[in-house]
Protein backbone atom coordinates (compact mmCIF):
# COMPACT_ATOMS: atom_id res chain seq x y z
CA UNK A 1 0.00 0.00 0.00
CA UNK A 2 1.62 3.29 -0.85
CA UNK A 3 2.69 5.42 1.85
CA UNK A 4 0.83 8.46 3.41
CA UNK A 5 1.87 11.82 2.04
CA UNK A 6 4.27 10.07 -0.48
CA UNK A 7 7.63 11.99 -2.15
CA UNK A 8 6.00 13.09 -5.41
CA UNK A 9 7.18 15.80 -8.00
CA UNK A 10 5.70 18.70 -8.67
CA UNK A 11 5.23 17.27 -12.21
CA UNK A 12 3.92 14.03 -10.86
CA UNK A 13 1.11 16.10 -8.66
CA UNK A 14 -0.10 18.23 -11.67
CA UNK A 15 -0.10 15.27 -14.28
CA UNK A 16 -3.75 14.97 -16.11
CA UNK A 17 -4.42 18.47 -14.79
CA UNK A 18 -6.39 21.13 -17.47
CA UNK A 19 -8.07 18.24 -18.94
CA UNK A 20 -11.72 18.90 -18.46
CA UNK A 21 -14.33 17.09 -17.06
CA UNK A 22 -14.30 13.31 -18.12
CA UNK A 23 -15.43 12.52 -20.74
CA UNK A 24 -17.69 9.87 -18.60
CA UNK A 25 -19.52 12.39 -16.65
CA UNK A 26 -20.04 14.42 -19.51
CA UNK A 27 -22.00 11.94 -21.04
CA UNK A 28 -24.05 11.29 -18.28
CA UNK A 29 -24.90 14.64 -17.58
CA UNK A 30 -25.54 15.28 -21.16
CA UNK A 31 -28.41 12.61 -20.45
CA UNK A 32 -29.93 14.11 -17.80
CA UNK A 33 -29.90 17.31 -18.41
CA UNK A 34 -31.98 15.95 -21.65
CA UNK A 35 -34.30 14.10 -19.63
CA UNK A 36 -35.06 17.28 -17.71
CA UNK A 37 -35.47 19.77 -20.45
CA UNK A 38 -37.67 17.33 -22.48
CA UNK A 39 -39.55 15.90 -19.25
CA UNK A 40 -39.86 19.04 -16.77
CA UNK A 41 -41.04 18.37 -13.32
CA UNK A 42 -42.07 15.05 -14.09
CA UNK A 43 -38.42 14.10 -14.82
CA UNK A 44 -37.11 15.97 -11.62
CA UNK A 45 -39.01 14.17 -9.65
CA UNK A 46 -38.56 10.71 -10.92
CA UNK A 47 -34.61 11.46 -10.95
CA UNK A 48 -34.98 12.32 -7.17
CA UNK A 49 -36.63 9.49 -6.61
CA UNK A 50 -34.72 6.66 -8.00
CA UNK A 51 -31.10 8.63 -6.26
CA UNK A 52 -33.51 8.30 -2.88
CA UNK A 53 -32.71 12.04 -2.94
CA UNK A 54 -35.86 13.27 -0.60
CA UNK A 55 -36.80 12.12 2.75
CA UNK A 56 -39.79 10.53 3.28
CA UNK A 57 -42.75 12.75 3.07
CA UNK A 58 -40.59 16.11 2.15
CA UNK A 59 -41.60 18.30 -0.81
CA UNK A 60 -39.69 18.35 -4.10
CA UNK A 61 -40.13 22.17 -3.79
CA UNK A 62 -40.09 24.09 -0.66
CA UNK A 63 -40.91 27.63 -0.06
CA UNK A 64 -39.42 30.50 2.35
CA UNK A 65 -42.50 29.52 4.93
CA UNK A 66 -40.80 25.84 4.98
CA UNK A 67 -37.30 27.25 5.51
CA UNK A 68 -38.21 29.75 8.22
CA UNK A 69 -40.22 26.52 10.09
CA UNK A 70 -36.99 24.71 9.94
CA UNK A 71 -34.99 27.28 11.09
CA UNK A 72 -37.07 27.90 14.09
CA UNK A 73 -37.10 23.71 14.50
CA UNK A 74 -33.45 23.91 15.32
CA UNK A 75 -31.78 24.82 18.71
CA UNK A 76 -31.44 28.54 19.28
CA UNK A 77 -27.05 27.78 19.35
CA UNK A 78 -27.31 26.10 16.22
CA UNK A 79 -29.57 29.09 15.01
CA UNK A 80 -27.21 31.73 16.50
CA UNK A 81 -23.94 30.05 14.78
CA UNK A 82 -25.92 30.23 11.21
CA UNK A 83 -26.68 33.77 12.05
CA UNK A 84 -23.39 34.66 12.82
CA UNK A 85 -21.85 32.82 9.89
CA UNK A 86 -23.96 34.74 7.34
CA UNK A 87 -23.33 37.42 9.03
CA UNK A 88 -19.32 37.42 8.76
CA UNK A 89 -19.82 36.29 5.06
CA UNK A 90 -22.44 39.46 4.27
CA UNK A 91 -19.90 41.74 5.85
CA UNK A 92 -17.04 40.72 3.71
CA UNK A 93 -19.00 40.26 0.40
CA UNK A 94 -20.35 43.79 1.34
CA UNK A 95 -16.35 45.21 1.71
CA UNK A 96 -15.63 43.88 -1.40
CA UNK A 97 -19.00 45.38 -3.22
CA UNK A 98 -17.72 48.39 -1.86
CA UNK A 99 -14.77 48.40 -4.21
CA UNK A 100 -16.75 47.96 -7.23
CA UNK A 101 -18.36 51.71 -8.04
CA UNK A 102 -20.34 52.92 -10.79
CA UNK A 103 -18.93 55.35 -13.22
CA UNK A 104 -20.99 58.42 -14.15
CA UNK A 105 -19.78 60.82 -17.14
CA UNK A 106 -16.33 60.22 -17.64
CA UNK A 107 -15.13 62.72 -20.45
CA UNK A 108 -14.28 60.79 -23.99
CA UNK A 109 -13.21 62.82 -26.72
CA UNK A 110 -16.17 63.87 -28.07
CA UNK A 111 -19.02 62.81 -25.17
CA UNK A 112 -18.55 61.11 -22.00
CA UNK A 113 -19.05 57.24 -21.00
CA UNK A 114 -19.92 55.13 -17.75
CA UNK A 115 -19.81 52.05 -15.97
CA UNK A 116 -23.38 50.62 -14.73
CA UNK A 117 -22.74 47.81 -11.95
CA UNK A 118 -26.16 45.96 -11.79
CA UNK A 119 -26.84 42.26 -10.43
CA UNK A 120 -28.49 39.68 -12.47
CA UNK A 121 -32.03 38.79 -11.50
CA UNK A 122 -32.00 35.36 -10.46
CA UNK A 123 -29.34 33.00 -8.90
CA UNK A 124 -29.36 28.84 -8.81
CA UNK A 125 -26.57 28.01 -5.63
CA UNK A 126 -25.91 24.02 -5.36
CA UNK A 127 -25.29 22.62 -2.20
CA UNK A 128 -23.90 19.24 -1.69
CA UNK A 129 -25.63 16.68 0.20
CA UNK A 130 -24.23 13.50 -0.20
CA UNK A 131 -21.31 12.35 2.04
CA UNK A 132 -21.90 15.33 4.55
CA UNK A 133 -24.28 17.93 4.48
CA UNK A 134 -23.13 21.59 3.96
CA UNK A 135 -25.22 24.25 5.21
CA UNK A 136 -21.67 26.33 5.07
CA UNK A 137 -21.86 26.00 1.61
CA UNK A 138 -25.54 27.43 1.78
CA UNK A 139 -24.64 30.61 3.01
CA UNK A 140 -21.55 30.94 0.88
CA UNK A 141 -23.51 31.03 -2.11
CA UNK A 142 -27.10 32.12 -1.02
CA UNK A 143 -25.78 35.25 1.41
CA UNK A 144 -23.24 36.35 -1.41
CA UNK A 145 -25.99 36.44 -3.96
CA UNK A 146 -28.47 38.38 -1.71
CA UNK A 147 -25.92 40.97 -0.57
CA UNK A 148 -24.80 41.22 -4.91
CA UNK A 149 -28.14 42.42 -4.77
CA UNK A 150 -29.61 39.42 -6.46
CA UNK A 151 -33.68 39.90 -6.61
CA UNK A 152 -34.79 36.02 -6.18
CA UNK A 153 -32.28 32.96 -4.83
CA UNK A 154 -33.01 29.82 -4.94
CA UNK A 155 -30.98 26.89 -3.27
CA UNK A 156 -30.78 23.10 -4.61
CA UNK A 157 -29.74 20.45 -2.01
CA UNK A 158 -30.16 16.52 -1.88
CA UNK A 159 -31.35 14.68 1.61
CA UNK A 160 -30.57 18.69 3.06
CA UNK A 161 -31.06 18.00 6.83
CA UNK A 162 -32.75 20.43 9.00
CA UNK A 163 -30.00 22.35 9.19
CA UNK A 164 -29.33 22.95 5.71
CA UNK A 165 -32.88 24.36 5.23
CA UNK A 166 -32.39 27.15 8.66
CA UNK A 167 -29.15 27.98 6.66
CA UNK A 168 -31.18 28.62 3.20
CA UNK A 169 -33.81 30.58 5.65
CA UNK A 170 -30.64 32.38 7.42
CA UNK A 171 -29.15 33.40 3.82
CA UNK A 172 -32.71 34.78 2.38
CA UNK A 173 -33.28 31.98 -0.04
CA UNK A 174 -36.72 32.17 -1.71
CA UNK A 175 -36.47 28.44 -1.74
CA UNK A 176 -35.21 25.35 -1.77
CA UNK A 177 -34.86 22.12 -4.79
CA UNK A 178 -34.84 18.99 -2.92
CA UNK A 179 -32.79 17.54 -5.63
CA UNK A 180 -28.70 16.75 -6.54
CA UNK A 181 -26.46 16.06 -9.18
CA UNK A 182 -26.93 16.97 -12.62
CA UNK A 183 -30.31 17.07 -12.63
CA UNK A 184 -30.60 19.51 -10.20
CA UNK A 185 -28.09 21.96 -11.87
CA UNK A 186 -29.93 21.75 -15.03
CA UNK A 187 -33.55 22.68 -12.50
CA UNK A 188 -31.83 25.72 -11.72
CA UNK A 189 -30.52 26.60 -15.44
CA UNK A 190 -34.05 25.94 -17.16
CA UNK A 191 -36.26 26.77 -14.67
CA UNK A 192 -38.54 24.23 -12.81
CA UNK A 193 -41.98 24.13 -11.35
CA UNK A 194 -41.62 26.99 -9.05
CA UNK A 195 -37.87 27.69 -9.57
CA UNK A 196 -37.08 30.16 -11.70
CA UNK A 197 -34.28 29.93 -14.76
CA UNK A 198 -31.45 31.30 -13.25
CA UNK A 199 -28.73 33.38 -15.00
CA UNK A 200 -26.29 32.28 -12.82
CA UNK A 201 -25.74 28.91 -11.37
CA UNK A 202 -23.20 28.50 -8.57
CA UNK A 203 -21.67 25.97 -5.85
CA UNK A 204 -19.40 23.00 -5.63
CA UNK A 205 -20.15 19.53 -6.34
CA UNK A 206 -19.10 16.43 -7.51
CA UNK A 207 -18.06 15.53 -11.49
CA UNK A 208 -21.46 14.95 -12.46
CA UNK A 209 -22.20 18.78 -11.03
CA UNK A 210 -19.16 20.01 -12.76
CA UNK A 211 -20.25 18.32 -15.86
CA UNK A 212 -23.46 19.78 -15.78
CA UNK A 213 -22.40 23.41 -15.15
CA UNK A 214 -20.21 22.69 -18.10
CA UNK A 215 -22.54 21.77 -20.54
CA UNK A 216 -25.10 24.52 -19.61
CA UNK A 217 -22.72 27.19 -19.70
CA UNK A 218 -23.81 29.83 -22.30
CA UNK A 219 -27.35 29.32 -21.40
CA UNK A 220 -26.62 30.42 -17.61
CA UNK A 221 -23.78 31.70 -16.03
CA UNK A 222 -21.62 29.86 -13.34
CA UNK A 223 -19.04 30.63 -10.84
CA UNK A 224 -16.46 27.36 -12.56
CA UNK A 225 -15.72 24.10 -13.09
CA UNK A 226 -14.30 23.03 -9.44
CA UNK A 227 -12.94 19.02 -8.98
CA UNK A 228 -11.62 17.54 -5.53
CA UNK A 229 -10.69 19.67 -2.75
CA UNK A 230 -7.28 20.80 -2.76
CA UNK A 231 -4.70 22.00 0.63
CA UNK A 232 -0.84 22.40 -0.33
CA UNK A 233 0.77 23.50 2.81
CA UNK A 234 4.20 25.46 2.65
CA UNK A 235 6.15 24.71 5.21
CA UNK A 236 9.85 25.61 6.50
CA UNK A 237 11.89 23.73 9.78
CA UNK A 238 9.70 26.49 11.49
CA UNK A 239 6.34 24.66 11.28
CA UNK A 240 4.77 22.39 13.76
CA UNK A 241 4.47 19.04 12.43
CA UNK A 242 1.30 18.43 14.19
CA UNK A 243 -0.48 21.13 13.25
CA UNK A 244 1.01 20.29 9.81
CA UNK A 245 -0.45 17.17 9.89
CA UNK A 246 -4.23 18.29 11.16
CA UNK A 247 -4.27 20.99 8.43
CA UNK A 248 -4.11 18.01 5.74
CA UNK A 249 -6.18 15.66 7.24
CA UNK A 250 -8.51 18.12 7.90
CA UNK A 251 -8.79 18.76 3.91
CA UNK A 252 -8.33 14.99 3.41
CA UNK A 253 -11.53 14.50 4.94
CA UNK A 254 -13.58 16.09 2.43
CA UNK A 255 -13.19 13.45 -0.53
CA UNK A 256 -11.16 10.31 -1.04
CA UNK A 257 -9.89 12.71 -4.44
CA UNK A 258 -9.24 15.51 -2.18
CA UNK A 259 -5.67 16.23 -2.49
CA UNK A 260 -3.52 17.23 0.63
CA UNK A 261 0.39 18.44 -0.55
CA UNK A 262 3.40 19.18 1.79
CA UNK A 263 6.00 21.54 -0.02
CA UNK A 264 8.77 22.08 2.17
CA UNK A 265 12.30 23.32 2.57
CA UNK A 266 12.75 20.84 5.33
CA UNK A 267 13.85 17.36 4.09
CA UNK A 268 13.41 16.01 7.67
CA UNK A 269 9.61 17.57 8.09
CA UNK A 270 7.76 15.25 5.50
CA UNK A 271 8.51 11.78 8.07
CA UNK A 272 8.20 13.90 11.22
CA UNK A 273 4.41 14.68 9.69
CA UNK A 274 3.76 11.42 8.61
CA UNK A 275 4.24 10.06 11.50
CA UNK A 276 1.54 12.63 13.16
CA UNK A 277 -1.05 11.48 10.48
CA UNK A 278 -0.64 8.05 11.90
CA UNK A 279 -1.13 9.05 15.36
CA UNK A 280 -4.35 11.48 14.16
CA UNK A 281 -5.72 8.93 11.75
CA UNK A 282 -6.02 6.18 14.69
CA UNK A 283 -9.17 7.67 16.00
CA UNK A 284 -10.36 9.84 12.87
CA UNK A 285 -13.87 8.92 12.87
CA UNK A 286 -13.39 9.94 8.89
CA UNK A 287 -9.94 8.29 8.53
CA UNK A 288 -11.38 5.90 6.02
CA UNK A 289 -12.19 8.87 3.95
CA UNK A 290 -8.93 10.57 4.96
CA UNK A 291 -6.54 7.94 4.63
CA UNK A 292 -7.15 7.56 0.36
CA UNK A 293 -6.79 10.96 -0.18
CA UNK A 294 -3.58 11.46 2.11
CA UNK A 295 -1.82 8.28 0.22
CA UNK A 296 -2.90 10.60 -3.53
CA UNK A 297 -1.39 13.18 -2.20
CA UNK A 298 2.62 14.21 -1.44
CA UNK A 299 5.34 15.77 -0.51
CA UNK A 300 7.76 18.09 -2.76
CA UNK A 301 11.18 18.79 -0.96
CA UNK A 302 12.36 22.06 -2.31
CA UNK A 303 16.34 23.03 -2.18
CA UNK A 304 15.15 26.57 -1.07
CA UNK A 305 12.54 28.89 -0.32
CA UNK A 306 12.97 30.18 -4.07
CA UNK A 307 12.41 26.97 -5.07
CA UNK A 308 9.08 25.89 -2.75
CA UNK A 309 7.70 29.28 -4.17
CA UNK A 310 8.04 28.23 -7.24
CA UNK A 311 6.37 24.75 -6.60
CA UNK A 312 3.73 26.37 -5.22
CA UNK A 313 2.89 28.29 -8.32
CA UNK A 314 3.03 25.43 -10.08
CA UNK A 315 0.55 23.50 -8.11
CA UNK A 316 -1.58 26.99 -8.12
CA UNK A 317 -3.72 25.17 -5.39
CA UNK A 318 -7.71 25.57 -4.33
CA UNK A 319 -6.05 26.78 -0.75
CA UNK A 320 -2.59 27.54 0.60
CA UNK A 321 -1.44 27.38 3.85
CA UNK A 322 1.60 29.27 4.35
CA UNK A 323 3.49 27.50 7.84
CA UNK A 324 6.40 29.60 7.85
CA UNK A 325 8.52 32.20 9.49
CA UNK A 326 7.89 35.28 8.01
CA UNK A 327 4.38 34.46 6.36
CA UNK A 328 3.43 37.98 5.06
CA UNK A 329 6.95 38.31 3.17
CA UNK A 330 5.88 34.86 1.67
CA UNK A 331 2.43 35.63 0.49
CA UNK A 332 3.73 38.77 -1.62
CA UNK A 333 6.06 36.51 -3.25
CA UNK A 334 3.42 33.87 -4.60
CA UNK A 335 1.38 34.16 -7.87
CA UNK A 336 -1.42 31.80 -8.11
CA UNK A 337 -3.58 30.38 -5.18
CA UNK A 338 -7.54 30.48 -4.75
CA UNK A 339 -7.02 31.78 -1.22
CA UNK A 340 -4.05 32.05 1.10
CA UNK A 341 -3.71 31.63 5.02
CA UNK A 342 -1.00 33.41 6.34
CA UNK A 343 0.61 32.36 9.02
CA UNK A 344 0.55 28.89 11.33
CA UNK A 345 -2.48 30.24 12.70
CA UNK A 346 -4.71 30.44 9.96
CA UNK A 347 -5.64 27.51 9.55
CA UNK A 348 -7.88 26.69 6.20
CA UNK A 349 -11.20 25.45 8.00
CA UNK A 350 -11.40 29.09 9.13
CA UNK A 351 -11.91 30.05 5.43
CA UNK A 352 -14.42 27.07 5.17
CA UNK A 353 -16.68 27.93 8.11
CA UNK A 354 -17.27 31.20 7.64
CA UNK A 355 -14.80 33.55 8.63
CA UNK A 356 -15.42 36.40 5.79
CA UNK A 357 -14.25 35.16 2.30
CA UNK A 358 -16.03 32.59 0.45
CA UNK A 359 -15.02 29.09 0.26
CA UNK A 360 -16.18 27.95 -2.99
CA UNK A 361 -12.42 28.72 -5.08
CA UNK A 362 -10.60 27.29 -8.01
CA UNK A 363 -9.07 23.64 -8.24
CA UNK A 364 -7.10 21.96 -10.81
CA UNK A 365 -4.86 24.39 -11.45
CA UNK A 366 -7.59 27.07 -12.82
CA UNK A 367 -6.44 29.79 -9.97
CA UNK A 368 -3.84 30.70 -12.36
CA UNK A 369 -6.82 32.48 -15.02
CA UNK A 370 -9.64 32.56 -11.77
CA UNK A 371 -10.38 33.51 -8.62
CA UNK A 372 -13.07 32.38 -6.19
CA UNK A 373 -16.87 32.79 -5.78
CA UNK A 374 -17.63 36.66 -4.77
CA UNK A 375 -20.37 39.24 -4.97
CA UNK A 376 -18.42 40.05 -8.53
CA UNK A 377 -19.85 36.42 -9.96
CA UNK A 378 -23.41 38.01 -9.69
CA UNK A 379 -22.90 41.51 -10.94
CA UNK A 380 -22.58 42.26 -14.38
CA UNK A 381 -20.33 45.92 -15.73
CA UNK A 382 -22.32 47.39 -18.20
CA UNK A 383 -20.87 50.49 -20.23
CA UNK A 384 -22.85 53.54 -21.29
CA UNK A 385 -21.40 55.99 -24.17
CA UNK A 386 -23.09 59.62 -24.70
CA UNK A 387 -21.19 61.51 -27.89
CA UNK A 388 -21.84 64.66 -29.57
CA UNK A 389 -22.69 63.72 -33.37
CA UNK A 390 -20.17 66.23 -34.64
CA UNK A 391 -17.07 65.03 -32.71
CA UNK A 392 -13.22 64.96 -34.12
CA UNK A 393 -13.78 60.64 -33.76
CA UNK A 394 -15.37 60.68 -37.04
CA UNK A 395 -12.38 60.31 -39.52
CA UNK A 396 -10.46 57.69 -36.99
CA UNK A 397 -13.47 55.33 -36.61
CA UNK A 398 -14.06 55.30 -40.30
CA UNK A 399 -10.62 54.68 -41.39
CA UNK A 400 -9.71 52.34 -38.96
CA UNK A 401 -13.59 50.62 -40.21
CA UNK A 402 -12.07 50.58 -43.83
CA UNK A 403 -8.69 49.28 -43.11
CA UNK A 404 -10.41 45.84 -41.30
CA UNK A 405 -13.00 46.07 -44.96
CA UNK A 406 -15.87 47.26 -43.09
CA UNK A 407 -17.15 50.32 -45.59
CA UNK A 408 -20.62 50.28 -43.45
CA UNK A 409 -19.34 50.60 -40.62
CA UNK A 410 -16.96 54.14 -41.58
CA UNK A 411 -20.47 55.29 -43.66
CA UNK A 412 -22.30 54.96 -39.61
CA UNK A 413 -19.91 56.94 -38.41
CA UNK A 414 -19.17 59.11 -41.50
CA UNK A 415 -23.51 59.82 -41.59
CA UNK A 416 -23.23 61.70 -38.39
CA UNK A 417 -21.01 64.62 -39.86
CA UNK A 418 -23.52 64.87 -42.26
CA UNK A 419 -26.75 64.84 -40.41
CA UNK A 420 -28.34 62.31 -42.31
Amino acid sequence: MTMLLPDRSVEELTAGRGRGVDAEALAVAASIIHRIENGGVAALEALTIQFDERPDGMSLFLTADDLTAALESIPDDDRQLLERTAARIRAFAEAQLATLAQMDGRPVPGGLAGQVVAPVERAGCYSPGGRYPLPSSVLMTAVTARTAGVDEVWVASPRPTAVTLAAAAVAGADGLLVAGGAHAIAALAFGAGPVPAADVVVGPGNRFVTAAKQLVFGRVGIDMLAGPSELVVLADDSADEAMVAADLIAQAEHDPEAVPVLVTTDPGLPDRVRSRLEEQLADLPTADIASPALRGGGAVIAADMADAIAACDALAPEHLQLSVRSPETIRDSLGHYGAVFVGEGSAEVFGDYGVGPNHVLPTGGTARFTGGLSVFTFLRTRTWLQIDPRNELIDDVARLARLEGLEGHARAAEARRSGK
